[in-house]
């Protein structure tokens, strides 16, 4: 996995531009710590930093492809893995092209000198590039289907900036530090609008999108969306090939050139994944699976079922490491460690945003990426098996299906996911929360394919399966890639392959569920290679510390903050709601609930003093 960054203007002579594209891609070192290098043009420079993974001598980038006069004519930043590239570049070969490298990255560039921007069509992986054509003066920017690597841009008044992350696109002056009411309301509010960035003028590409920037102004297309489809597969045929295309995606995702390991939470995703990587290396001949988990020293009074959660992780892990014999490491983390303002700084810095909703998985991440980092370079997450299987509580609670807002935000979990209990009611009144939330589910909702002559229950579980892979999962893939890319490992996601996600997005909801359970499909493809305690086990998400010490870190910072003058954040809360956390028990209330506010408050100060932010909301 890699970091990349381009500035194209029209106007300017890039090549005195060198310093700021120098300073832009110097920001993603964490991201590609093994290699950098830019290349630059008249109107155009592209920058790069390289993680390598496949081809540890070859892929080197920018790549550029030349004419037979030596000109440069197509050049290529690229971070990603396509786990077709073996097939792709053998078809590419019988078209006549030459390889020089073994990368996927060669691959991508030669796939475009073949089919154009439509080679996106065509990749299987997790993906952001661009693509400067200098025959044509146009440059592509292309992102995954289901946007697991990120990529953001900036218009300016004559071309474009654009990066992995929002940080390398800061490092040039042309783009504000600023936000306005937009962005505030996307803090606040668990929701991830497409396209939308924090940031006033920023934006991301869409996941399944191509933006083309030509001198006559930039154009948007959408090469990959969920569509309705009749499903015509009896359960039997379902369930096998659920199973089917599983077994590919792993087989695939496993080939590295260095260090593999599976993260492992003792949940029936993480441990499908394991236990599918571990049966295709032995396959192969290979060294068994290196597994990790992750655990804290103090659970306070001991692990406490609540909303969320209903059962602790480590004795679940074992049951599966024991069956498929993994090289398995438990990583403890010390639960007041992760309330340390300068890890939760160093956490913004790689988020390039404030740690909310649940912030100590952030700093815990961070943390477990770092060992697992130490051993391995790759590592197989068992994320968004619930959003595409309707894994989550959420799924199956009457009250969220019923709900005219997003699911997340309802329920017994809704409480969970509410950081705004600190702020000035009179503030969020003028940002009209409640407004920006209807209409941003109902735009989710308005985009939802329709099938023919569905029912209505069956319409409505689409619609709650749409939001959820379009709204909530990006703000999970965003977590773990800037964590895991903070650290330099990259994190592969096999339940994001889009066969399976278009698959699955047409298996009826009563075909889903058929046995009265969540993700009884997934269940019953995979049992046979699972301890019966984990293929029965019921959702349980990434842990989360209940130790009362790290609560109490974060009273520390908050007491800190509110006698600060000069703390930003203080002119965005009510100062007596402040007093009266602070001065109520620990835990009194709830430890979740109470923990919402304060995660919010202290992580939104330091953002905004670290990056110097102003805030214009009128």
């Amino acid at each position: 996995m890699c970091g990349i960054t381009g500035w194209l203007s029209f106007k300017r002579d890039m090549k005195s531009e060198q310093a700021t594209l120098n300073a832009m891609t110097a920001t993603m070192y964490n991201r590609g710590p093994d290699a950098g290098g830019t290349w630059v043009s008249d109107h155009i420079g592209l920058g790069h930093r390289r993680l390598s993974i496949i081809d540890l001598e070859g892929g080197r980038q920018p790549m550029v492809e030349r004419d037979s006069s030596g000109q440069d004519t197509v050049v290529l930043t690229y971070s990603g893995e396509v786990y077709n590239f073996q097939e792709l570049r053998l078809e590419l070969q019988a078209q006549g092209h030459v390889f020089e490298t073994r990368s996927d990255t060669e691959v991508v560039l030669k796939a475009f000198m073949e089919w154009g921007d439509d080679l996106v069509t065509k990749l299987n992986g997790m993906f952001a590039f661009a693509i400067w054509d200098a025959r044509c003066k146009e440059l592509f920017l292309f992102r995954d289907r289901m946007g697991i690597k990120p990529l953001y841009y900036f218009q300016t008044q004559d071309g474009i900036v654009f990066g992995s992350e929002p940080k390398v696109l800061l490092a040039n002056p042309l783009v504000p530090r600023r936000i306005k009411a937009d962005g505030l309301r996307e803090i606040l509010e668990m929701v991830k609008t497409p396209e939308h960035a924090i940031f006033d003028g920023m934006k991301e590409v869409r996941p399944g999108q191509v933006i083309r920037i030509s001198p006559n102004g930039l154009d948007k297309r959408t090469y990959w969306h969920l569509e309705a489809a009749e499903h015509t597969d009896t359960q039997e045929q379902t369930i096998a090939y659920t199973r089917e295309l599983l077994e590919d995606i792993v087989d695939r995702q496993i080939i590295t050139d260095v260090p593999l390991c599976s993260l492992l939470s003792g949940g029936l995703d993480s441990s499908i994944i394991t236990a599918l990587a571990s049966k295709k290396l032995l396959e192969k001949g290979h060294e068994n699976i290196r597994s990790f988990s992750v655990d804290f020293e103090e659970h306070g009074a001991g692990f406490v079922e609540d909303a969320v959660r209903g059962s602790s992780d480590a004795l679940f892990v074992w049951d599966l490491v024991n069956r498929i014999h993994s090289s398995h490491g438990e990583i403890v983390l010390n639960s007041a460690e992760l309330g340390d303002p300068g890890l939760r700084q160093t956490v913004i810095r790689a988020l390039d945003l404030p740690p909310a909703y649940w912030g100590d998985m952030w700093p815990s991440l961070y943390r477990l990426f770092q060992e697992v980092r130490k051993q391995s370079t790759v590592a197989l997450s068992g994320e968004s098996a619930d959003e595409v299987f309707g894994g989550y509580r959420w799924f199956h609670d009457p009250e969220a299906i019923e709900a005219e807002t997003f699911p997340w935000l309802t329920s017994a979990t809704g409480k969970y996911f509410d950081g705004k209990t600190l702020f000035n009611p009179s503030l969020l009144k003028q940002l009209d929360m409640e407004n920006y939330l209807h209409d941003s589910y109902q735009q989710a909702i308005s985009e939802t394919p329709v099938l023919p002559g569905e029912n209505a229950t069956e319409q409505r579980m689409r619609q709650m399966t749409y939001v959820n892979l379009t709204r909530f999962v990006q703000t999970l893939l965003d977590r773990k890639d800037r964590m895991s890319m903070a650290v330099g490992l990259e994190v592969r996601v096999p339940f994001c392959d889009h066969r399976l996600v278009e698959y699955a997005f047409n298996i009826p909801w009563e075909m889903k569920s058929f046995d009265g359970r969540e993700k009884s499909i997934l269940r019953a493809a995979t049992g046979d290679i699972l301890p019966e305690s984990i293929s029965q086990r019921v959702k349980s998400p990434y842990p989360s510390t209940q130790d009362p010490a790290y609560e109490r870190t974060l009273r520390t910072e908050m007491a800190r903050i509110s006698k600060d003058p000069n703390a930003p954040v203080m002119q965005l809360l009510d100062r007596k709601l402040v007093d009266q956390i602070l001065d109520r028990t620990l835990g009194t209330v709830s430890p979740m609930y109470d923990r919402m506010g304060l995660e919010l408050a202290t992580g939104l100060n330091a953002w905004l003093t670290e990056y110097d932010v102003t805030v214009d909301i009128q």
